[in-house]
C-alpha cells in the first residue's frame, strides 16, 4: 500500500491518500480564517513549533521520539498502554502497522521535525476541521507551512509529530497523532510511510508523468502524479507547498472521463454500463497496480461478480490502452449499496 496508518478506530484507505486541499480553496479558507481571527471566533487553531511555548514543543518532540523507539522495537504492548482509551480498546490496526514495518524500522534512529499543535474548540465533534499552520503567502503555502483537513474531529488538543527514519530499506517517515489527556500526550494515531514505492521516489514518478504527458498519455501522467504527491506527504489529510504544487500540476491533466473528487464515470462493457466510483494506483507486492471500484447491485454471487470484474478490466484497457504501459495489473472491486465488495486481480498480460 502507498500509505499505512490508523487514527483511532478509523482506517484510511489508500485512495484517501490522494485527497487534499486545492490551492484555490486553500486561499479562500485562509481569507476566512483571517476574518474569523479578527472576530476572535476561531474554532480551530494551529501552532507550528516556532509558535508554541518551549515546554509544549519539547513535550511533543520527546513523546514522539519515545513512541518511535517503541515502534522500532516492535513493542506494541507499550504503545497500547500509551494510547487514548478509544484506540487502546481496538488496537489491532496499530499492531498490524507496527508489525508490517518492524523489519524495516528495527534499530533505526529517527529525527523529529518541528511539531504542530492543533487546537479544536467546542463541545461536539467537528464535521470538517481545518487547520492552517504557519505563514501563507499571496499564492498559498510557504516552505514551513502546512494545512490539515480532518473529518469528525472531537474537541481537544492534538499534536502532530513527524519523524524521519533512514533505514537499510530507504527513507521512512513515521507520523504520530498525539492527544493531550490530562498532562500526558497519548497516541491517537500512527502512520508509517516508505519514501519510495516499488523502489522509486517521488521525483521518479514526476519524471515518468512528464514522459507520459509528452507521449499524449494524459491518463497515465495524471495517475503517476497521484503517486508522486502521495510520496511527498507524510499524512493523507495534510498538505504542504510541495503537495500543493503537485496538485496544481496534476489538475491540468485530470481526465474528465475518470472518476475523481466524488464524481463517477460510466464505462461500457459488452452492452452493460458500469458506474466507476474510484480509480487510483496502489503498490501490491513489488508492482504498481491500478485499482478500479464500481457500483454493483449485488456481490453475493461471486461467479457472476467475477465475470463482471473481468469485463470491467477488459473494457478499461480497451478504452485506455495506454494503461498497459504503466501498470503491472488491475484490481477490479465491485461494491454493493451496503458497502460489501468483491475483488479480482489480473496481471496486465492476462487481460485480453
Amino acid at each position: 500500500m502507498l500509505d499505512e496508518g490508523c487514527w483511532g478506530k478509523r482506517r484510511f484507505s489508500s485512495n484517501a491518500t490522494f485527497s487534499g486541499i486545492s490551492r484555490a480553496s486553500l486561499l479562500i479558507a485562509v481569507m476566512s480564517v483571517s476574518a474569523l481571527l479578527t472576530g476572535n471566533a476561531l474554532a480551530e487553531n494551529c501552532l507550528t513549533g516556532s509558535d508554541m511555548d518551549a515546554a509544549t514543543r519539547s513535550a511533543l518532540t520527546s513523546s514522539g521520539t519515545r513512541y518511535f523507539d517503541m515502534i522500532a522495537r516492535g513493542d506494541a504492548s507499550s504503545l497500547r498502554q500509551n494510547a487514548i482509551p478509544s484506540l487502546a480498546a481496538d488496537f489491532s490496526g496499530i499492531e498490524g502497522t507496527v508489525k508490517e514495518n518492524q523489519v524495516a524500522l528495527a534499530g533505526a534512529k529517527a529525527s523529529a521535525r518541528s511539531p504542530f499543535l492543533l487546537e479544536a474548540d467546542g463541545t461536539a465533534p467537528i464535521p470538517r476541521a481545518e487547520f492552517f499552520c504557519g505563514v501563507f503567502g499571496a499564492s498559498g503555502q510557504t516552505k514551513d507551512s502546512a494545512a490539515f483537513s480532518i473529518n469528525g474531529l472531537s474537541p481537544g488538543k492534538y499534536g502532530v509529530v513527524i519523524l524521519d527514519a533512514p533505514t537499510a530499506k530507504g527513507a521512512y517517515t513515521v507520523s504520530l497523532i498525539l492527544q493531550k489527556i490530562g498532562s500526558d500526550w497519548k497516541i491517537g494515531g500512527l502512520y508509517i510511510k516508505a519514501g519510495q514505492t516499488g523502489g522509486h521516489d517521488s521525483n521518479w514518478f514526476i519524471t515518468r508523468a512528464h514522459e507520459y504527458q509528452s507521449k499524449g498519455q494524459a491518463h497515465n501522467a495524471w495517475l503517476y502524479y497521484l503517486v508522486a504527491r502521495s510520496l511527498v506527504s507524510p499524512l493523507p489529510f495534510m498538505s504542504t507547498a510541495a503537495t500543493d504544487k503537485l496538485y496544481d500540476d496534476s489538475q491540468k491533466l485530470q481526465p474528465a472521463d475518470f472518476p475523481a473528487d466524488g464524481k463517477t464515470a460510466d464505462l461500457s462493457a459488452g452492452g452493460t454500463s458500469y458506474k466507476l466510483t474510484a480509480l487510483f494506483p496502489e503498490v501490491v507486492g513489488n508492482d504498481l497496480d491500478l485499482i478500479v471500484r464500481y457500483s454493483a447491485a449485488d456481490v453475493s454471487n461471486t461467479n457472476t461478480t467475477y465475470q463482471s470484474n473481468v469485463a470491467v478490466m477488459k473494457a478499461l484497457v480497451t478504452k485506455y490502452p495506454e494503461l498497459r504501459d504503466a501498470f503491472g495489473a488491475i484490481v477490479a472491486r465491485a461494491v454493493d449499496p451496503g458497502g460489501r465488495d468483491y475483488g479480482t486481480m489480473l496481471a496486465m498480460k492476462d487481460i485480453k
